[in-house]
């Protein structure tokens, strides 16, 4: 399986709390649900939609899960909600338990080496791995050097400040860019490859 990334990001590289105002305030952030303004159907959601269509599994951080399972149940009878409810899921978390996952398909990534269990999805026969938010997550996997593929949603806003998916570490990673797309409200829809 390929495992891809993809994001809502800043021109600023922050990708916290797109979706609204208290998804995440960590560090006194004030700008959540930045991406409204910027979102058109066609080519932002349509990002989306391909990814998603090409998605074999989601895979999730603790805090991205637990906001997606308590929103896209309840919004069954949509073909995008349907796919996303019925995806098999997995979810990296050192607090949850098996009693948490409420949200179908959902198996626990936990434990001492939820990285091994990855690396272990990444190397079996399959389509997408398909990360969303989760930015801790994201870090890590680019990190250590997991991640295939990565499409960035870069909206024209600066936020001063918040969570990022990009290591700094100091290590280069040279990525290759596959495809970029212009919404109509200036989003870059931008594909990059490992090499």
């Amino acid at each position: 399986m390929r495992i891809v990334i993809t994001e809502f990001i800043s021109l600023d590289g922050v990708v916290q709390a797109p979706g609204g105002p208290q998804e995440d305030t960590d560090g006194g952030f004030a700008h959540g649900g930045w991406t409204g303004p910027f979102f058109d159907p066609e080519v932002v959601g349509g990002a989306f939609d391909a990814a998603l269509g090409k998605a074999e599994a989601l895979l999730f951080g603790r805090r991205t899960w637990q906001t997606m399972a308590a929103a896209w149940p309840e919004r069954a009878g949509d073909p995008f909600a349907d796919r996303m409810n019925s995806v098999p899921k997995y979810v990296v978390s050192r607090t949850l338990d098996e009693s948490a996952l409420t949200w179908q398909n959902t198996t626990l990534l936990g434990g001492d080496d939820p990285l091994g269990r990855i690396r272990e999805l990444r190397g079996t026969e399959g389509g997408d791995l398909l990360v969303m938010g989760s930015a801790t997550l994201a870090r890590t996997l680019l990190a250590e050097g997991l991640v295939d593929e990565m499409t960035l949603m870069v909206m024209p806003v600066l936020l001063g400040g918040g969570k990022t998916i990009f290591p700094s570490d100091g290590g280069k990673r040279t990525l290759e860019l596959v495809s970029a797309v212009t919404s109509p409200a200036g989003v870059q829809v931008c594909t990059y490859r490992s090499r």
